[in-house]
């Protein structure tokens, strides 16, 4: 492997977009599901944990510099037995977002068949989903059999690793 000299890496540095956060803004969010089942005898008091699925997918649309961010998420109550059922919850959200410079940060393969996105990019796009989506959670859940669920702080990368 031949190495670059280093005033030559200076300049491929510079000539990579470089993700700027000023140029990236939230246009919509819609909550498509928002709903939460709850057994008759529920009992909040018998639950000591939760058990949580989710799913994150983005799509791209670079002629608009549109990003959609689709989080699923899926939340079911631990009782060990103490309930005759589990409360269970089911969230799912649609974030747009507008990157003035998405042509820069994100290139079609060679088939045009999926999209490759640049690393700050994808993490700013899952770290303001996933943290939005926790507020949300929070004020929705309230009042409720689940209204102890915190979704947990993860590493926003982990999101874009099945996407």
């Amino acid at each position: 492997m031949q190495k670059m000299p280093r005033k030559k890496q200076a300049t491929a540095l510079l000539d990579k977009p470089i993700f700027d956060p000023s140029k990236l803004s939230m246009l919509e969010f819609k909550l498509l599901k928002g709903q939460i089942d709850t057994p008759e005898d529920f009992n909040i008091d018998y639950c000591n944990g939760h058990h949580l699925d989710n799913s994150f997918q983005i799509g791209i649309n670079l002629t608009d510099n549109l990003v959609k961010a689709d989080f699923v998420i899926e939340i079911k109550t631990e009782s060990e037995g103490k309930n005759s059922s589990e409360a269970t919850g089911s969230f799912h959200m649609i974030f747009i977002y507008e990157v003035k410079n998405l042509n820069e940060l994100a290139t079609p393969n060679e088939n045009k068949s999926s999209v490759e996105v640049d690393q700050l990019l994808g993490n700013a796009l899952s770290s303001i989903t996933y943290s939005t989506a926790r507020g949300i959670l929070l004020t929705r859940l309230q009042g409720t059999a689940l209204q102890h669920f915190i979704l947990p702080i993860i590493n926003p990368n982990s999101l874009l690793q099945n996407n």
